[in-house]
Parts: C-alpha cells; structure tokens; sequence
C-alpha cells in the first residue's frame, strides 16, 4: 500500500507541475489531476508487462533504447486519452510526457535521498517473477501469491570493488562510512586481509589471474607483440577476446555453472554478461536487464541523474582549481561521460546480480568500477572518491536485503583487484612526457648522423600507470642490454639517471637487472651495486620484478617511476593523478574481506594465489566438480542470509 501510495502521489505532483509548465493549459483542476492519476495508473497497469515483453525480446541496445521510450509512451497514452483534454496536439503532447518522466525521476531521487528502499522494491518484485516462473517450470503452481521461501543450498556471490586499496578501505571503516562494511567487521561475520597484487598491478591481470589463474600472459594494461606487430590494449573487447584464448583452460573460476558480470574475462562461466572477452550487452534470457531499462527507477532515472552527475563532476572539479589542489588533473572531456557511466553500470550490475541470485546460480563474480573511475582523475583519497566507495557500500547493503529472496543462502566475499597511488604526472613535474624523453636519448648526435649506417629501430613507449614498457620493434625478439646499447649508447643510463624514474630494468648476461641513479640489483640473486634502487618499493619489489620478466611480450625496458619516500607518491606516466599499474605507493595493496571461519591458505601473494583461494572456498562449499573432495570449514560460516537453489540459466549470454 505505501508503494501505492507514494506511486500515486509522485504522479499526482508530476502531473501538476507539467500541466502548469505547459503552455496552453489555463488552470489545472484538482479533480481532473486526480482522474488523470488514475488514467495513468490503469494505463501503465496495461502497457507496462507488454512493454516489457518488447523489451525483453529486444535485448541489448534495443532494450535500452525502447526503455527510455516505455516510459514515455505510458505517459503519453494517457494524456492522450485524458477525457479532460488538459493537453491536445501531437507536439504538446509528446512534450508534456517527456518532460513528467524528467520531473518524475528527479522527485524519486529526493524522495529517496539516502535510502535505496525504491532499488530494492524492484529488485525484489524482479527476483520473485524470476523464482515464480521457474517453480511454474518445475510443475508448480500457475498463479500463487506465496513468497518463495529462502533457499538452504549454498551459493558463492563474490564482489569486486575495483581499484579499492586496503589501507583506504581500512580507514573509511575506522571513520564509520561504511557501515555495511563496518557492521560485518565489527560483529566478527567477516574479516578483512590485504593481498599483494604484485607486477602488473591492473585489473586486467588481477582477473586473468583471480578468474583464471593465469596472470603471466598480461605483462601490463597494454603491451606490444613482436610476433605480430600488434598493440594490445586489454580493454578493448577484441583484444580482450584473443586473451581470454590464450588464458582460459576450461577450469576457470566460473566453470561450474558460474556468472560473469562486467568483468575484462569470463572465468569459464556459463553465462556471461557485461563482460569484455564476450563484446556484447545481455541478451534475451537476462530478464534483469530488460527489468531495470523497463522501470521508472532504472534506465529513465539514471539517465537523469547522469546529468546531474556530470554538474556534480564539473563543480568537484571547479572547487579543486579554485582552492589550487595538488596534486590535480583535468577532470572534462571522456571523464565526463564515464563518470554518469559508471553509475548507470553500478545499478545495473546489482540488479543483474539479484536476477542471478533467483536463478540460483552457485557463484557469481561482478566488478563494481565506480570508485576506480573517480579516483584515477580525482585522487584514491579524495572527497568525490570516498563518496563513491560509500554508494558501493551501500550496493552490498542493498544485495544483503535481496539475500532472502534467493535461491540459495549466498556466503559473501569482497575483494579488490588493485589499489591506487596518487601523485603529480610525469608530465606536470618534468614539464615533458616520457616519450618526449626517449626520442630525446634516442636521437642520433651529429657525428652519428654523418656515418651511414642502418637506422637503429624505432622505440615504441607503452606506459600502464607509472609502468612503462619500451620495445626496440624492428627487432623480432627481445634484446638484452648490449643489444640495446649497441643501438642506443645513451637509452638505458639516460633513463636510469633521470629523476622522474626509479627503475630500469632489462635483460643482462646474468639476468634481469634493476638501474637506478645510483646503484643496481641484480634480481636473481639480490646482490645489490652502490645504492639498492629498489629500496623505496617495499620489501617485494625484487620477486615482483623478477616474475614480472617472466611475463609474456614483457617490453625490451620496463621503466618504473620515482617514489616519494615521504609522500609515497608516484609519478604516473600518464595523465592520471590515482594511477595503477606498476609498483610504489597503496597500487599493489589489494584487500579481501571473506567469512571469518573460513581457512586461509596462508599469504595471498598474487592473484593466481587469490584463484586457488577462491577455488578451495568454492570446493568447501560443495560447488567445484572433479576437483578435490570437499573440506568442511573448523567453524561455522557466519555471514548475511542470502539463499538459492533453482535451475542454471540456460543461456550463454555475451
């Protein structure tokens, strides 16, 4: 009856300020505002399931396209309809209902300020026609108005807060701003344990490792390849695509009727939705998906918020220049749709997360990237960056809530895949780029330029974060020190002597070996000449460094920038103030927080380690076929009640 109410009333004040709003409209008559609630009421009532029936059939684009429309179209219809002509003419009519779908999901979003009671009413409404329909499959009932019971199986729904760092997560709980968080830490249901994300440290290679176990194949967030000329960006679905073939054994984390939901790879998973390797929007079968687009909460109303999202982003970064805020970047151009973007996404997600949940799929892993977006152009510590992990907090309260709506009990783990460093660019402090660098040490001098000889190869700067890879791409292998010097007397000890990089690092006749200003490391054996450059990287540097040669398509270099030892401070090479990607400062201090009676093998040094951990929990759990036999936990698991046992998804979405 509330939700009755409050439906009623929402439309009752759109529709006075529309028909006052528009022109043409005299006076607006209480009793002809109210049979016009009524109207609209009834024909949402009629059109709405059908609606969604053609948006469910549409999928992908068409479904976000056509949601936009329904809502306009049930306004519209009953304009039109309304036996008090309040508005007539095609014009004025399609105006006026535009412009109450507006005011409609800006009145929503006060109404609802502080409180995601509405998101979890349609979630709700959403997961119970999911578990129905599958009970009318399995031969129950064809109309009943039981809620269907909580499931007792398990379920493993696992959370990926990118980008979330485990000092910053530790300090927003300390100062009680995440209290979904906070509430599991406090009353002992979970514990929170950092992980090392080691070299490269992007989201890429934390999933192909985390998912698939298998991190060496990511030498960084782009990277080029010899062998075939190509630079690979690993967000970029094709190039996605290609990895995940390389990657992917058939034994991925999701391989047992698993889900995959906005992440860069599939895990194996039998459906797969958002997802980068797979380069498509949900399909048919994803009836969250055409739900959320079909809703006046969803699609409508987060492309209203967009707007004001982008106002908010555009004041944000008004009062950063205004107060002179160092360290700060550009915050207009792309930004400024992704950060609307994210948001759209993070609502999504949730409620193709609670789909899945009524499906009663054994284990979800969904990457939540709101907080990652911020923090590269605002800073991982910063106001704007804090609010976002406080609206990613309160998506785990809101999954809490759904949890007795599903189809199994869901045990819940949070993790990130990465943290961030902050710091001035390259660029801001050096007053040139990286690449500018280069192209200065690899110039010919003048003697040189007289003698004819071969030009030496074309050196090609790919830069993650504050890593950066440097290829020699006329040469089809990978050259080690003499080779490189050979073409380019002044590249590696120009670059090792300049203030703004840390670490050179390449290939020697005794292996790889780490240059700084003043002193060397052999990385095999750790023996160290003049000053340890590795020194201000923590004590793992030397064994993230050493792995991280062994990657494939490594580059000729690998450059690793400056670290303030006071600050922490990085200098990314790119335009990135919050950056990831190479090593210096909170970027390799992942966090999981999990159950607290389940086993921990040990220290999670890697995301392949973070893999095998998240596959003993899923064998634990009963959930992982042909694998060991399940080992049951020292202690109970106690953790929020979520429950799930229906069918699988038949469907391969993506």
């Amino acid at each position: 009856m509330r939700a009755v109410l409050r439906s009623a009333l929402t439309t009752f004040v759109v529709l006075t300020f529309t028909l006052w709003l528009m022109p043409g409209v005299a006076s607006t008559d209480i009793i002809d505002v109210l049979g016009l609630v009524v109207l609209v009421a009834a024909v949402g009532a009629v059109l709405r399931p059908l609606l969604l029936l053609g948006i469910t059939a549409l999928g992908g684009w068409g479904a976000m396209l056509f949601g936009v429309v329904a809502q306009v179209v049930v306004m519209f219809v009953a304009l039109e309809l309304d036996p008090a002509e309040q508005i007539s003419g095609l014009p004025t009519l399609l105006s006026a209902a535009i412009l109450a779908v507006v005011v409609a999901a800006l009145l929503d979003w006060m109404a609802d300020s502080g409180s995601d009671d509405t998101f979890v009413r349609e979630s709700r409404r959403l997961m119970r026609g999911v578990r129905r329909r599958a009970a009318r499959r399995a031969g129950g009932s064809l109309f009943t108005f039981r809620r269907p019971r909580p499931g007792t199986e398990p379920g493993l729904l696992m959370v990926q807060l990118d980008g979330v760092a485990e000092p910053v997560l530790h300090w927003a709980v300390r100062a009680g701003n995440l209290p979904t968080l906070g509430h599991w830490l406090r009353t002992g249901s979970h514990v929170v344990r950092p992980w090392h994300t080691g070299l490269p440290s992007t989201t890429p290679a934390s999933q192909a490792g985390i998912l698939h176990g298998a991190t060496r194949q990511i030498p960084g967030f782009r990277w080029y390849e010899k062998d075939t000329g190509k630079l690979m960006v690993s967000n970029r679905p094709r190039d996605a695509a290609i990895i995940e073939n390389r990657i992917s054994d058939g034994a991925g984390l999701l391989r047992d009727g698993g889900v995959s939901i906005s992440n860069a790879f599939s895990g194996d998973a039998v459906t797969n939705l958002l997802t980068v390797s797979h380069a498509a929007l949900p399909g048919r079968s994803a009836r969250g998906w055409a739900a959320f687009m079909a809703s006046p909460y969803g699609f409508t109303r987060a492309l209203v918020l967009g707007v004001a999202e982008v106002i908010t982003e555009l004041h944000q970064a008004r009062l950063q220049r205004r107060r002179n805020l160092q360290p700060r970047v550009s915050r207009s151009g792309a930004f400024l749709a992704l950060r609307p973007a994210s948001m759209l996404l993070r609502d999504v997600n949730i409620s193709l997360v609670a789909e899945q949940m009524a499906r009663g799929v054994p284990a979800i892993y969904c990457d939540l990237v709101d907080y990652d977006e911020v923090a590269h152009h605002a800073g991982p510590a910063r106001p704007e960056s804090m609010r976002q992990l406080e609206s990613l907090d309160r998506m785990l309260g809101v999954l809490e809530r759904l949890a007795p709506e599903a189809a199994r009990r869901y045990h819940l783990v949070v993790l990130s895949d990465h943290g961030q460093s902050q710091g001035a660019t390259f660029r801001q402090r050096y007053g040139e780029t990286l690449d500018a660098v280069v192209d200065r040490l690899t110039a010919p001098d003048a003697a040189a330029a007289v003698e004819e000889e071969p030009a030496p190869a074309p050196v090609l700067v790919v830069s993650s974060g504050n890593l950066s890879m440097l290829y020699l791409t006329r040469f089809p292998h990978r050259l080690n020190r003499a080779a490189i010097e050979h073409a380019y007397p002044r590249l590696v000890t120009g670059l090792a002597a300049h203030p703004g990089v840390g670490l050179v690092v390449v290939q020697d006749e005794d292996g790889p070996i780490a240059y700084g200003s003043a002193g060397s490391q052999r990385l095999r054996d750790g023996a160290v000449t003049g000053t340890d450059p590795l020194l201000p990287y923590g004590p793992r540097a030397c064994h993230d460094l050493l792995r991280h040669q062994s990657s494939a398509h490594v580059g000729d270099l690998v450059v690793i920038s400056s670290v303030d030892p006071v600050t922490h401070e990085v200098a990314a090479f790119e335009e990135l103030v919050g950056s990831h990607g190479g090593l210096g400062g909170w970027q390799t201090d992942a966090v999981l927080v999990h159950p607290s009676g389940w086993p921990v093998d040990g220290d999670l040094d890697g995301p392949d380690a973070v893999h095998r951990q998240l596959l003993g929990w899923l064998t634990m759990l009963g959930l992982r076929r042909s694998e060991p036999a399940p080992v049951e936990a020292s202690e109970p698991i106690r953790d929020f009640d979520p429950d799930m046992s229906a069918r699988l998804s038949p469907s391969r979405d993506g």
